[in-house]
């Protein structure tokens, strides 16, 4: 069986100089708690097209791949960070681009022309 792993509740954020600031609460197996801070600077979250919504759970993702083993409670979302998310949304939206589309009945009466008309 896996070992479980502590989940990350998110409490609020701060802005903080340019940066926005997430505090999280983990709790870890035990049941025991801890604060922990992500940092994300908003300038390059824009420039890399990433929305103010879709940063606390970037940040969260953070705190899940991180190395359990340090005791780092304050972290960074990094540039390099946002790259692989513009990389990777870059991605979905070609492949969005080569998805055919649904298919739709000819019109909008399809299986009327069997029915009995209703009386």
């Amino acid at each position: 069986m896996e070992n479980p792993k502590t989940q990350f509740v998110l409490k609020g954020f701060r802005e903080s100089t340019g940066y926005r600031v997430f505090e999280f609460e983990g709790i870890s197996p035990e049941r025991t708690r801890s604060l922990f801070t992500v940092r994300a600077d908003l300038a390059m979250s824009r420039r890399y097209g990433i929305r103010l919504q879709e940063l606390p759970l970037l940040c969260r993702g953070v705190l899940d791949r991180r190395d359990e083993a340090v005791e780092t409670r304050a972290l960074t979302y990094s540039e390099q960070d946002m790259s692989l998310y513009k990389d990777a949304a870059t991605a979905r939206e070609e492949a969005a681009r080569h998805r055919k589309p649904p298919r739709r009945p000819a019109t909008e009466n399809v299986g009327n022309a069997w029915r009995a008309p209703a009386l």
